[in-house]
């Protein structure tokens, strides 16, 4: 069984950083995209960063320049750099990642459980 468990998450000023970090585990022979998504209250979820098992990265507008998205391929973990915090950043942020749990199966893409960030003062 396949678990993205995400971390990080919190209550913070505006203006404010967090770095959240989002770790596989499970059964995993290779893992391809990873990213960082949210969800606002009323909204649906957009995309906030991806990143290739490569290193190259892809940002939605509202978060370029502040915002830096990593990863650890040999710990199995994305990280998401928040920096310059805007209350509009307030939402769920859900860790996704592309998994091939063995060598003859197809990717599945997984989701984490979220993690609250609220930018308020």
């Amino acid at each position: 069984q396949v678990q993205l468990v995400e971390s990080g998450g919190g209550l913070v000023q505006p203006g404010g950083s967090l770095r959240l970090s989002c770790a596989a585990s499970g059964s995993i022979f290779s893992i391809n995209a990873m990213g960082w998504y949210r969800q606002a209250p009323g909204k649906e979820r957009e995309l906030v960063a991806t990143v290739t098992r490569g290193g190259s990265t892809n940002y939605a507008n509202s978060v370029k320049g502040r915002f830096t998205i990593s990863r650890d391929n040999a710990k199995n973990t994305v990280y998401l750099q928040m920096n310059s915090l805007k209350p509009e950043d307030t939402a769920v942020y859900y860790c996704n990642a592309d998994i091939q749990g063995s060598w003859h199966e197809v990717s599945i893409s997984r989701w984490g459980q979220g993690t609250q960030v609220t930018v308020s003062s």
